[in-house]
This record gives structure tokens, C-alpha cells and sequence, in this order.
């Protein structure tokens, strides 16, 4: 059976085109979403779907690539509105579905006042929706086969899709951050708490094992030049990681050295693109986060900072 290429919905977060999408996958009994997004973007989600002919009830399953609010927050409420939705995610991801209370608290400290705003409703997934993942399954999605790799290094429970049919590849955060305007320029997402570089270019390696033609990021979209887009994705990850390596030896507050970096990335944005497009990438990918996020990897790589 000849299956459909990939759709991609804007989920228009916070009104925001070219910010937070949806992978949609099709098959005769209806549709798999790669990551349904937060509750505050669920409007757009099911605008989205509508366009392309169906509805959340027609949603089979959610394939979670990690337990993110961007990516993931919508899961519960998915769920409890549709309980014969089955729910994917890997399993150090899953006890976070199913009792999201701690990982509110982490998302929390850093979005304070806003998580509401931002994300809305972050309901528990009922543990008999959940599917658990390692990493190495071939999944039956009504015929559709679809692989699942372990790909950590943006996340420890992070899991990318490769669609066999179609040779398209579903890399959450793992492949990064691009906009439309600038498909050369790749942004690593690095918040807190557990980046690690050397599992995230394992990862790289092991996506590109799978010879994609197509590869599919949650901000923003899809490219159809995965070996170029990776490469980029490689050159910013190693600057960003290098200026805050070198950034923890300087003298003042993380709140200055944070400041600094940002500073330094967002002009190398500008490089690209316009002003007005460059705060998209601060939307997609908070940039004092990023700091953080290295900061902490490079405090733990010298035994300066506790591990989790």
C-alpha cells in the first residue's frame, strides 16, 4: 500500500505563524500526529487538521519525540477528550505524561508567571493510553511502518521517527531550529537540565544512518535537504557550546555572561535574516535558555555543578 507524504499543520501558537507544527501521518483509518503541541496551541492544531479533512477523532495515536511543553503539553488533553488515542513517548519520558507535576515544577522555573499563557492545561495521559519506547522498535501504524530511534542530546528521553515510505525523518528538537527565511542557519535548542553533546551528535549519527529525503523538525518545519541541514545544526551547536565554555571564565553574574552570549548569537542571526524575523528564532528558541542549558553541561563536565 502507496501511503501519503507527511503533512505539516501550523499549530499558529500565540497567534504566531512558523513557531510550533505537527507532523501528521495518514492511513485509511484515519491519522498519527509527531507531536500534538501545548493545550494553548490545541485551536490550531484542529484548524489545521480540519484543512487537511479530519479531526482529532480521527487521531489514532500521538508519537511523542520528548515530553517538552511545545511538543507535548496537548497530550493529556488529547487524550482525555479521545481515550482510544494511544500515546507514544520513550520511556524515561513516560512517569512525566502520567503525573506531570514535576515536570511543571522544572518548566516552571523557567517560565514562571507565564506557563498558562504559554502552554495552558497540561493533563496527565492515562497510563493505559501510554505506549512505551526504547529506541530500535519498527511501529505498525495501520500499515505505515515507522521506526523509532533513541536520539538524546537535546533530551534523555528524546526518540526521532523515520517513516519508511516516504524516507522522512521526525527529529523534535534533536534536529534543531530553523525558519523558512533562513534554512541555512540551524539553532540548536539547549535549555536545562540535561543537554549533552556527546550523545546529541551520536544521535546526528544515527539519523543520518536512515538516508532520509525528508527531515521534519517541531520549529519550524520540513527540509529536503537533511545532510546540509544537520551540518549547520553541527557548526551552531559547536560555536554556541564553545562561547559558553569560554563565557564561565569570565568575571561577573551567569545573568551578565548570559546576556553577553545572547548578544552574540542573536547578531550572528542577523547575519540572515531580517529583525523582525530574528525574533522568531527567540520565540522558537529562547536564547538566555541556551546559555543554561551549556552552562550547566560544562559545570558538570568539570565536576563544578551537581548532577541532576
Amino acid at each position: 500500500m502507496a501511503f501519503p507524504e507527511p503533512d505539516y499543520v501550523d499549530l499558529e501558537w500565540l497567534g504566531r505563524s512558523g513557531v510550533i507544527g505537527t507532523a501528521v501521518l495518514r492511513t485509511d483509518r484515519g491519522a498519527w500526529l509527531v507531536d500534538p503541541g501545548p493545550t494553548s496551541a490545541l485551536g490550531g492544531l484542529e484548524r489545521g487538521l480540519a484543512r487537511l479533512g479530519c479531526s482529532l477523532g480521527d487521531v489514532r495515536g500521538l508519537l511523542l519525540t520528548h515530553v517538552h511543553l511545545d511538543h507535548a503539553g496537548a497530550a493529556g488533553t488529547i487524550a482525555r477528550q479521545h481515550p482510544e488515542t494511544r500515546v507514544f513517548v520513550h520511556r524515561r519520558g513516560a512517569p512525566h505524561v502520567i503525573d506531570p507535576s514535576r515536570l511543571l515544577r522544572s518548566a516552571g522555573q523557567l517560565y514562571g508567571d507565564e506557563m498558562e499563557h504559554l502552554w495552558g492545561e497540561v493533563a496527565p495521559v492515562p497510563a493505559a493510553s501510554v505506549q512505551i519506547l526504547d529506541g530500535g522498535e519498527a511501529l505498525d501504524l495501520d500499515g505505515r511502518l515507522v521506526e523509532v530511534a533513541y536520539t538524546p542530546g537535546h533530551a534523555s528521553h528524546h526518540v526521532s521517527y523515520f517513516d519508511r515510505e516516504t524516507a522522512s525523518v521526525f527529529a523534535g528538537d534533536t534536529g534543531g531550529v530553523f525558519l523558512a527565511a533562513a534554512p541555512q542557519l540551524v539553532i540548536p535548542p539547549t535549555p536545562p537540565p540535561d543537554i549533552d553533546l556527546d550523545a546529541w551528535a551520536s544521535s546526528l549519527a544515527h539519523i543520518r544512518q536512515w538516508q532520509p529525503r525528508r527531515l521534519f523538525v517541531t520549529h519550524f518545519g520540513a527540509t529536503e535537504h537533511p545532510e546540509a541541514h544537520l551540518a549547520s545544526l553541527e557548526r551552531q551547536l559547536a560555536t554556541m557550546s564553545d562561547l559558553v565554555r569560554a563565557s564561565l571564565d569570565e568575571p561577573g553574574s551567569d545573568a551578565g555572561r548570559a546576556q553577553r552570549f545572547v548578544a552574540r548569537v542573536r547578531a550572528d542571526i542577523r547575519r540572515f535574516v531580517a529583525e523582525s524575523e530574528a525574533r522568531q528564532y527567540d520565540v522558537a528558541v529562547p536564547l538566555d535558555h541556551c546559555w543554561y542549558g551549556l552552562a550547566r553541561y560544562w559545570r558538570k563536565r568539570k565536576g563544578s555543578e551537581p548532577g541532576p
